[in-house]
């Protein structure tokens, strides 16, 4: 399987993001986009609303989903 991880804030997701998964999705399996928790940045958007927002663009595209992670 091959598996494409897309780390970033996306503070908001925005078209240039989605264009990025687009153009992964036939060269891969499976896409991640990786929603960073970093509490020292001050969000316009907490991480669970950003993995929402993620999980409504990503809902024709059952190969992508979205995570969140620290570190």
């Amino acid at each position: 399987m091959r598996l494409a991880v897309y780390p970033g804030s996306f503070d908001p997701i925005h078209p240039g993001h989605l264009d990025i998964v687009r153009r992964c999705r036939p060269l891969y399996d499976r896409v991640i986009m990786a929603v960073l928790y970093n509490e020292e940045k001050d969000a316009l958007f907490s991480v669970e609303e950003r993995l929402e927002m993620i999980a409504e663009e990503l809902g024709d595209y059952p190969d992508c989903h979205a995570e969140g992670f620290s570190g």
